[in-house]
């Protein structure tokens, strides 16, 4: 084990990850049913260490362990969500294990999609990798399909591509956005800033409306065909290299 491997006790760990309060994670430690490498852990002060593999290492009543602290997942986001742990209505938290509600450090989005938005959204309980995936310095990009409700002008990717827009309301030009035409109504728009509600603002600075909004990328991770609506997957450290820019150590944001 490394030096640098961060322990807990049995107890405030199981605790930290919604299993229960303390007093219940003994209670669970004495029933006999937590085990590791497959011994079971009666001591509920014993210290674990938090690696990456624990999930494959512990059981709780002959189920693999939540995903450990430093847990980072992306979820296909439904349109029809809000990114919010407060407002009303669905939110992204309710497509997880209820479980993980009640996780501390808690489960936080990285940036947002707007309730009409879908695609991909990354969530976390490291802070630390949370304020250098949406830090302004970064400029992660971040591509969406958009789909629009008339055919455009012709003109929209050299006046979005000029880095000389100004949004309705603000007197800072937005940084230039590249677009790849897909047909009269649609486009792909990648972005490196995050202005509220930007992509639906640009097309409005332009005379159109955008009927539907879907993000499949930031940086070079791209959402998986095979990631249904609602569905998430926890990430790898191979799948983190793709977010973060290469060689900086305050990383990113996009929107």
């Amino acid at each position: 084990m490394s030096k640098s491997t961060p322990t807990l006790r049995l107890d405030r760990l199981l605790a930290n990850m919604g299993y229960g309060s303390r007093r219940e994670v003994q209670q669970l430690a004495r029933a006999g049913i937590v085990t590791l490498d497959g011994a079971v852990i009666e001591d509920a002060d014993q210290r674990i260490a938090v690696t990456r593999d624990l999930s494959d290492r512990m059981q709780i009543k002959g189920k693999p362990l939540d995903p450990p602290p430093g847990l980072t997942l992306m979820l296909h986001k439904p349109r029809g969500v809000t990114c919010s742990h407060k407002e009303a209505g669905p939110l992204v938290y309710g497509l997880l294990p209820d479980r993980w509600r009640n996780r501390d450090p808690a489960i936080s989005t990285i940036g947002r999609l707007d309730k009409d938005t879908s695609g991909l959204l990354l969530l976390t309980d490291d802070g630390s990798l949370l304020h250098r995936i949406i830090s302004p310095r970064a400029h992660v990009p971040k591509r969406y399909h958009v789909t629009l409700d008339r055919p455009l002008r012709g003109d929209e990717v050299d006046i979005f591509a000029a880095g000389t827009l100004l949004l309705d309301g603000e007197d800072k030009p937005l940084l230039p956005v590249q677009m790849e035409v897909l047909s009269s109504t649609s486009a792909y728009v990648i972005l490196t800033e995050g202005r509220y509600h930007q992509v639906r603002r640009m097309f409005a600075a332009v005379g159109n409306h955008v009927t539907d909004l879907h993000r499949d990328q930031i940086g070079r991770l791209t959402l998986p065909e095979d990631l249904g609506p609602g569905q998430y997957r926890v990430l790898e450290e191979s799948d983190l290299s793709l977010v973060l820019p290469p060689n900086k150590k305050d990383s990113s944001e996009g929107s």
